[in-house]
């Protein structure tokens, strides 16, 4: 595509969403105080994401377009503070835990209602977790990979429930404080996967202080504030209905409409500014929010079941040959830390393996020779008639992914490594990267404030990044792997699930499974009328408390 035609099309593009933030006006309603610096209330917030959401299923909603729509239209048990990553109340007032962790209480408020008027019952919040518990084979509801060892849930009484494991379920209290259980009514819970999707928007029912009320499948989607609101988690200075009348999410897939927009004041916020454009961001009037994810690092994931990576020595070389420094410093910027383990330093049982991922040139050449992988005369290695070509996939929804594996194709080029990069949108990449013939080296993170996300991203029943469980013939690669990830969710205290955190972190670093690259924030880019704007604890944003300025 010639500059010119991508000029075009950013034109065309930026005209698009101009049309669509028409008549989402920052204006209106009634101040609530006429103090400067002082919260109003009114308007509707423009925001900008670059891609379209694909489910409201709580368990399925971790991509970032789903869960900002799903953090702000429901409530949780428990809330996880973003500055502490404690827990505190919610709609659980409190709660109790026996002494091995499977056995959960919790007492629960009795004056929440949802969006369409019925109340939030304790039957009603069984009916949820039993759901996200155990998913639903016949609807095509999966399992909430936050949730482990569940058995079931019980009804005590009017404001009581108890929840039981088949073993020990440690980061439960943690999960009922995420996105991947937000509550929802029970006619939303009799739907099917297809049913949570596109163009059922205003049917999710939440009793969350946000409701949709309007949605243009794939390019936006509308939710107004909930008059009657008034059950947010104790500890924020803000209580009662949301200051914002509504927010429109607007899909701008490409980078420079949703920085364009907000720089000319058509639009508020956008999400995912990338680092070339933060620098725009610094101009009066227009600010920078960075937040951590708190989770598994932006990094590669090595299919070692796979035959051009099954032997360590390759994956090593790999990893030795690909200069992650150089990375960080050619596309990004100080809002992305170099990785030094495979979770970020603020992740729960965070240790440091940064000495296995040295950049050595010259140790992966020798690594290759001794694999017998053998240069050819076209500068790419090969071995019993087989070019050592591994297919990476483009993580859309990472940052600079296509910058990031270009930059890794010239390293590894160096070193008689032919890398390719797998074309296609997020349908064609989530179907190419399930197998390991179409994609090697897997690029991706995932961002969750709880020891779990360890198992979460690498457990082969889980995201399975490494592909470590085959659906051809239901094996498992190494046992050994998925019995230390699995100690992580049913160890039953804390220095045990430390422990068991730091034995997966270093036998994933001592077996060269994995590429850590970098710590990856959540960018957003604001005008200076957003003001009391937050995320929750992995980066999503949170609107409950912002308010447009005059």
């Amino acid at each position: 595509m010639s500059r010119t035609t991508r000029a075009v099309l950013a034109a065309a593009s930026a005209v698009a969403v101009a049309a669509l933030v028409v008549g989402c006006s920052s204006g209106g309603g009634t101040p609530a105080s006429t103090a400067a610096g002082e919260p109003t209330t009114g308007g509707t917030l423009t925001y900008l994401e670059p891609q379209a959401w694909g489910t409201l299923y709580p368990p399925s909603a971790g991509f970032y377009p789903n869960g900002g729509l799903v953090n702000n239209i429901t409530d949780r048990l428990l809330y996880q503070n973003p500055e502490t990553l404690e827990l505190e109340p919610w709609i659980a007032t409190d709660y109790t835990v026996n002494d091995d962790a499977t056995e959960y209480t919790f007492d629960l408020r009795t004056d929440v209602t949802y969006s369409d008027g019925t109340p939030l019952t304790a039957e009603n919040v069984v009916k949820n977790i039993d759901l996200y518990g155990k998913g639903d084979t016949d609807r095509a509801l999966p399992v909430s990979e936050a949730i482990n060892n569940y058995d079931h849930g019980e009804v005590v009484d009017a404001d009581t429930v108890v929840f039981r494991f088949t073993a020990p379920s440690p980061g439960f209290a943690q999960a009922v404080s995420t996105i991947n259980s937000g509550l929802l009514s029970d006619a939303t819970l009799d739907r099917t996967s297809e049913q949570f999707g596109p163009g059922n928007a205003t049917e999710i029912i939440g009793s969350g202080p946000f409701v949709v009320s309007a949605e243009e499948i794939g390019t936006k989607t509308s939710v107004k504030a909930r008059e009657d609101y008034d059950w947010a988690p104790a500890s924020l200075e803000h209580q009662g209905r949301a200051y914002l009348d509504g927010i429109d999410y607007v899909v701008a897939a490409e980078d420079s409409v949703r920085v364009g927009t907000v720089v000319a004041g058509q639009a508020d916020i956008a999400r995912q500014i990338e680092a070339p454009d933060e620098a725009q961001f610094t101009a009066s009037g227009l600010s920078l929010v960075a937040a951590s994810t708190n989770g598994v690092n932006n990094g590669l994931s090595f299919r070692f079941r796979e035959p051009r990576l099954s032997d360590i020595r390759v994956r090593q070389a790999i990893i030795a040959g690909i200069d992650r420094q150089q990375i960080v410093d050619t596309l990004f910027t100080e809002n992305y830390p170099l990785a030094t383990g495979a979770l970020a330093k603020t992740a729960l049982g965070y240790v440091d393996t940064s000495s296995y991922y040295a950049y050595d040139p010259d140790k992966a050449s020798e690594l290759l020779d001794e694999a017998g992988w053998t240069l050819g005369s076209d500068g790419v290695r090969e071995k019993d008639g087989q070019k050592l070509t591994l297919t990476f996939n483009e993580a859309l929804p990472q940052p600079r992914s296509k910058e990031v594996v270009t930059l890794i194709q010239e390293q590894l080029g160096n070193i008689g490594i032919d890398v390719e990069l797998y074309a296609g949108d997020q349908a064609a990449q989530t179907a190419a990267s399930a197998d390991q013939s179409v994609v090697q080296v897997y690029h991706s993170m995932v961002g969750r404030a709880d020891f779990d996300v360890l198992k979460s991203q690498y457990f082969s029943k889980n995201r399975n990044t490494l592909l470590n469980f085959s659906k051809a013939d239901g094996s498992v690669g190494d046992q050994e792997l998925d019995t230390l990830l699995q100690a992580i969710a049913s160890e039953p205290t804390t220095d045990e699930r430390t422990a068991a955190s730091a034995a997966a972190q270093q036998y994933l670093a001592e077996n060269a499974y994995i590429l850590p690259i970098f710590e990856e924030p959540q960018v957003f880019g604001l005008t200076a009328k957003v003001q009391g704007f937050a995320t929750e604890s992995v980066g999503r944003p949170s609107f409950y408390s912002a308010w447009l300025a005059n």
